[in-house]
């Protein structure tokens, strides 16, 4: 049921945008698809081949494909916003029932934290562009990039609620690279979205089927990236704080038995 809320999001902003904003924004992109010199000798022969005005079939082509992807990142946050959560405590319950809560982070740090995050990663994304013209490095950076974020974000998310600041940092710097490669493998699976919004660019006419079918593909590669950091970091933490008793097991019990030998010494029972 969580996988379907984007595509309900997404109606829903659509069709209040269409509703208020619709017919201002497509005059607005009429107008500066005539202005544009570059592109007048260009409607000009378009014009000649078909008859009718071209801009006026082009310009609610180019507002919905503009307004979807900012209404489908708008529908993907505030949807992370309430998947993750609950499928991290969804784990809890069933798998982890007796882990103490810490609660190590706030909501708002995780918040700020993952949107600090994202800009680095898109950052990085800009910077690493050129690279991409050498054909491995496409198929590796991207992924890679993602998969860092994804990791960083996660394994943050997933830990927010049952470790605290020592514990959450301990076991992010011991599974550094399990966390990582786990991140890189749902990078790639969030490449399948990717493709399938592309084919609907690439066929306008399948645009609006192909569209809400990417942004249900990358929900469910979400919720299984979600479940996966959470089966892991909170299994992690489980083994680190018996570890962590065990540890301390064999100290109390010299302890106490350093204690019976004196009071047995002075006469106490």
């Amino acid at each position: 049921m969580l996988s379907l809320l984007p595509l309900g999001l997404m109606v829903l902003l659509a069709a209040l945008f269409g509703y208020f904003y619709w017919d201002a924004t497509v005059a607005w992109t009429r107008e500066a698809l005539d202005a544009w010199p570059l592109l007048a000798s260009f409607w000009a022969w378009i014009g000649r081949l078909f008859s009718g005005d071209v801009t006026a079939v082009v310009a609610p082509m180019v507002v919905v494909i503009a307004a979807t992807p900012l209404i489908v990142v708008v529908s993907l946050l505030v949807v992370s916003g309430l998947m993750a959560p609950a499928l991290t405590r969804l784990v809890a319950e069933r798998r982890f029932p007796a882990l103490e809560h810490k609660k190590g982070a706030s909501f708002l740090g995780s918040v700020f934290r993952a949107l600090g995050l994202t800009v680095l990663a898109l950052l990085a994304l800009v910077v690493s562009m050129p690279l991409w013209l050498i054909p491995p490095l496409v198929l590796i950076l991207p992924p890679l990039i993602w998969g860092w974020l994804t990791y960083r974000v996660m394994s943050f998310d997933a830990l927010s609620e049952h470790a605290n600041a020592e514990e959450r940092a301990a076991l992010l710097r011991a599974h550094r690279l399990p966390l990582l490669g786990i991140g890189v493998l749902c990078g790639y699976l969030g490449a399948a979205p990717s493709i399938v919004w592309a084919s609907g660019l690439l066929f306008a006419a399948a645009f609006l089927v192909l569209a809400p079918l990417a942004i249900w593909i990358y929900t469910l590669v979400f919720a299984f990236s979600a479940l996966w950091f959470s089966h892991y970091c909170l299994d992690a933490l489980a083994q680190l704080r018996a570890q962590r008793a065990a540890a301390a097991f064999p100290t109390t019990t010299a302890e106490t038995a350093d204690a019976r030998a004196v009071a047995t010494q002075w006469g106490a029972p």
